[in-house]
């Protein structure tokens, strides 16, 4: 299997450079309209898309990429953008250095459900007054970043958080989600990234938090619509297609690199989560 791109730096001249964003259309005329290979970045990405017409696939899922959209992407997943004609937008592109220079804490980029490095991340499509106040304010960022003026990231980093703030808020939040369950589905989700590798069940996760598989449950399901069952499974099987998709691996390996007693079991559990066997998931990427 030939290497897959992976971008480690935001700009691959310059590993210093932590911020940058570009307009959609020279992106498309850059490359001459030619599909880019799916692959993924060692940073955040987000695509902002005022007109557009084609598909948008993260980690294996396809969205459609529409007018008037936000995608968020995480450092890791997988995404590749197919235009069915040139697309009009912005795409901006920052690292974890960025966000520390500019004192964004990573507790503040999870608790704004918007970068979803294993769950499913469908655009966001805000109201029209939304979609114009973060349109504006994309665009004093690629002012200010073509400008060079003195404090550029600064201005920049005070401007993607407002960015960020109105999108997550656009997301039409209830007061329940800024409560003590959204804290625990952050800690469960946490607790999957740590222990997905050799452990599966709910009750290993509901005993570390202290509470009842039950209660966890209710709880995940309340707040993401998922089961907590769900998110594990939803974790390992990400991983497995990223594996499948990105290494040499066999079958095998990957069922012990997961944590599975028996490459059969790997093989059940992929097939009853993707609708494919592994084999096949590869043979069709």
């Amino acid at each position: 299997m030939e290497a897959v791109k992976t971008y480690r730096n935001v700009n691959k001249l310059d590993s210093k450079i932590t911020f940058s964003v570009s307009k959609m259309q020279d992106i498309y005329d850059k490359r001459g309209g030619k599909v880019d290979e799916p692959h993924r970045h060692d940073f955040y990405t987000l695509v902002f898309t005022e007109k557009a017409k084609g598909t948008h696939k993260i980690d294996f899922n396809a969205y459609p990429l529409e007018d008037k959209s936000l995608f968020f992407i995480s450092p890791g997943q997988v995404h590749q953008i197919i235009e069915e004609k040139k697309s009009y937008g912005y795409a901006l592109v920052f690292s974890a250095d960025f966000l520390a220079y500019n004192n964004i804490s990573t507790s503040f980029i999870e608790d704004l459900n918007l970068f979803n490095d294993f769950e499913d991340s469908p655009p966001l499509k805000p109201s029209d007054i939304q979609f114009e106040e973060i349109r504006q304010t994309i665009e004093k960022i690629f002012s200010i970043h073509q400008s060079g003026m003195s404090y550029e990231l600064e201005a920049i980093g005070a401007l993607l958080k407002y960015i960020l703030i109105l999108c997550t808020n656009s997301c039409n939040l209830s007061s329940d989600d800024i409560s003590s369950s959204k804290s625990l589905l952050k800690q469960f989700k946490g607790l999957i990234e740590e222990h997905y590798k050799k452990e599966h069940h709910t009750s290993f996760y509901a005993e570390l938090l202290h509470i009842t598989p039950d209660h966890l449950n209710k709880v995940v399901k309340m707040q993401s619509g998922k089961s907590a069952k769900e998110h594990i499974q939803s974790r390992i099987t990400i991983a497995a297609k990223r594996l499948l998709y990105f290494s040499d691996l066999t079958n095998k390996e990957i069922a012990f690199e997961l944590g599975f007693s028996e490459p059969a079991n790997f093989s059940a559990f992929f097939k009853k989560c993707v609708g494919m066997s592994p084999s096949q998931f590869k043979l069709d990427s």
